[in-house]
């Protein structure tokens, strides 16, 4: 999949013809086309054939691998027409001299043919592809109507004021997305390499693995790796939305994309940028625009068909009264144009995707990276979501608080074992287990098997050793009586025999109750625990949070109790988690959301990452997602209410063509300003 970019697309309504029409052309396995950030994901196995198609469909549109600079956008010219027009409609008016009124009408051509240039070279192109329900091509009609009706001044002023309204909409699309751009400018653009004695520049893509970082004060990390040398605070806002600098110094992992406050750094690249945490943010919300939601497909859908609909009204409200002896041609054409100004669909079919893009943008800011639109709209029809409970509603940093062994034994016995089998493990568990353990010897291990959802089994030395939870005894027969223990437990048995349990604590999360309550207040109905934890320290945190628990889970009992908390409740279904074991449940919840400390794993399997690990971000991802919602509903019922008023008012010859503009324009100005609100939390 190559990713491009488009220049020179400056409506909606290129981008979904571009993208359903090169859908069609055999070489084109997969293609998804962005009017938000002007971008084309293209699998092809013929470039050339699509650059000839790209060229026959938008003549002017080009495609490259580099992004276009912004254009300043001039206001000059569009000025100089509208003081023209006006000065021409003044002459006409205040003046009694014939030859002035003949130069006025002149000049009014003229505003006519300059102002109405785009639009007779898109009739003309879309004319000769047999697309007439083009925007274009009924405006060109409309003027020519009008002007067969005598109503001159009125056909010009129509041209005028839709190019008016079309530069407008331009600067104000532009703006929508150099907005968008900038939250998402949090790439670096310098990185500067340590060679001996020589420090060298060079840009964060030809970073290698291992490479030496000098980063001074107020100069962002390229990519992301591990501090060497000295010591800081960095802002990480852009990243995880978290306003509190982070303090660093050696043996710290930082992220690429965050700002250096304070002192120099030396840091040694860990992650290609291409890998780097900032690289793949960017990544992710740009992408989102192509996952499209429910709402937007209807629009695209309705657009297609509502401009034809109008377009037939139009032309039923012009030939059938006076064919019924209700009034004149004249009359009933010029109520039929008033009916046509209001056929385009631009104030949905832009502001839509654009509300969706600016929540996707707003979230990114907050540490929330949502993978398409689609992910966003699911959030705010969800009334149900399940937790897992280790890491993602406590803090997953484990210490070993209590070591029991059986007779026989000692502690010291009990955590070496424990000790051996968890030497190649990376678990939390393992991490408190090797931190309590005093036996700092190399150990010789062999047969290293970790049973997903019971613990693992490893032979150290001569001894075959098992760690894990009760479960892991049983599938081992090594009998014991150590079975209903309150707390997070650790069993150890060794060659065949039970030798001891140990006892790991974990505290709840910060703000895990606010959190929660968050949740219920934005209309979070049913919330429940899934863990693989046991039924004592599950129980403790639902208490504290108010919720229901299922405890003991294996990874596919946890997907089957999630399922039938899924069908038990009306509403999207989410789920929440952060370990590898959690991958399958969150591919089946209707949008499953990974913390930030979670395994590459369970990223890949989520619609949703929260990069700063915290409960009450989730509650604001819902938050963003419910204001998004209302704001792409607020602008689709006033589009369509507007244009229903103007048919109306059209229908009864309440309206001239001058306020059908007006109106036409002013909707899709106010409902895409409207659809910015989005980007705001």
């Amino acid at each position: 999949m190559q990713k491009y970019h488009l220049h020179n697309m400056d409506c909606v309504a290129c981008a979904e013809k571009i993208e359903y029409e090169l859908k069609k052309l055999p070489c084109v396995q997969h293609i998804e086309v962005s009017f938000n950030t002007n971008t084309m994901l293209l699998d092809t196995t013929d470039f050339s054939k699509v650059q000839e198609k790209l060229k026959e469909i938008e003549p002017k549109i080009n495609l490259t691998h580099e992004e276009s600079k912004q254009e300043q956008v001039s206001f000059y010219p569009i000025i100089s027409v509208v003081i023209v027009f006006f000065a021409s409609l003044g002459v006409l008016h205040f003046t009694q001299n014939h030859s002035l009124h003949i130069g006025a009408y002149v000049l009014l051509a003229c505003v006519y043919l300059f102002s109405g240039k785009e639009v007779f070279l898109g009739a003309y192109h879309n004319f000769k592809k047999g697309q007439v329900f083009d925007e274009n091509v009924l405006m060109l009609a409309a003027t020519i109507a009008a002007f067969f009706i005598g109503a001159y001044e009125e056909a010009v002023s129509v041209m005028v004021f839709f190019a008016v309204g079309e530069f407008l909409q331009d600067l104000a699309v532009t703006r929508s997305k150099s907005s968008i751009k900038a939250l998402l400018d949090v790439a670096p653009n310098i990185a500067y390499i340590k060679q001996g004695d020589t420090i060298t520049q060079t840009t964060p893509q030809q970073l290698k693995i291992n490479d030496i970082l000098i980063v001074k004060a107020g100069e962002k990390i390229p990519t992301d790796g591990v501090v060497l040398k000295g010591e800081s605070t960095l802002d990480q806002r852009a990243l995880t939305g978290e306003s509190i600098p982070l303090s660093v110094k050696a043996g710290k992992k930082v992220l690429g994309g965050s700002l250096n406050l304070t002192g120099v750094l030396e840091i040694a690249v860990e992650k290609l940028y291409a890998e780097s945490s900032v690289a793949k943010i960017i990544e992710l919300v740009q992408n989102a625009a192509s996952k499209k939601s429910q709402t937007e497909k209807f629009i695209t859908l309705f657009a297609r068909y509502y401009t034809p609909i109008v377009f037939f009204i139009a032309i039923f409200i012009a030939i059938l009264p006076p064919l019924a002896g209700f009034g004149t041609y004249n009359d009933w054409i010029y109520r039929g144009l008033v009916v046509l100004m209001v056929s385009c669909p631009c104030a949905l079919v832009i502001s839509v995707p654009l509300g969706y893009f600016g929540g996707i943008g707003a979230a990114s800011k907050n540490g929330i990276l949502i993978k398409g639109a689609n992910n966003l709209e699911t959030l705010a029809q969800t009334k149900n979501i399940a937790f897992d409970k280790t890491g993602t509603l406590t803090k997953g940093v484990f210490k070993v608080t209590g070591v029991f062994p059986e007779k026989g034994y000692t502690q010291e016995e009990v955590l070496q074992f424990a000790n051996c089998s968890q030497t190649l493990s990376n678990h939390p568990i393992a991490t408190s287990i090797k931190a309590a353990s005093q036996d700092h010897h190399t150990h010789s291990i062999g047969d290293y098997e970790e049973i997903s959802g019971y613990g693992v089994r490893t032979k150290c030395h001569t001894d075959v050793i098992i760690a894990g939870n009760d479960k892991i005894l049983h599938k081992f027969q090594i009998p014991h009586n150590q079975c209903d223990i309150e707390g997070t437990v650790v069993h150890i048995g060794a060659n065949g025999k039970y030798i001891g349990h140990i006892i790991i604590s974990d505290e709840i999360k910060d703000d895990a109750k606010e959190g929660i309550s968050a949740l219920k207040e934005l209309g979070i109905e049913n919330i429940c625990i899934l863990s693989g934890d046991n039924a004592y320290a599950t129980k403790k945190i639902a208490k504290i949070l108010d919720c229901e628990y299922e405890a003991n889970l294996l990874p596919e009992e946890k997907v089957e109790k999630f399922e039938i908390f899924k069908n038990s409740h009306t509403g999207k279904t989410v789920f929440i988690g952060d370990g590898i074991n959690d991958a399958p449940t969150l591919a089946s919840a209707d949008a499953g959301i990974s913390m930030g400390g979670a395994s590459d794993v369970s990223k890949e399997s989520a619609d949703i990452i929260i990069t700063n690990n915290s409960i009450t971000s989730i509650a604001k991802a819902f938050k963003i997602a419910k204001k998004t919602k209302k704001i792409i509903w607020q602008n689709i019922l006033f589009a369509l209410g507007i244009k229903i008023v103007f048919i109306i008012l059209g229908l009864f010859g309440l309206a001239t063509l001058w306020e059908a503009v007006f109106g036409d324009v002013g909707v899709a100005l106010i409902a895409l300003a409207n659809s910015m609100r989005a980007m705001r939390v």
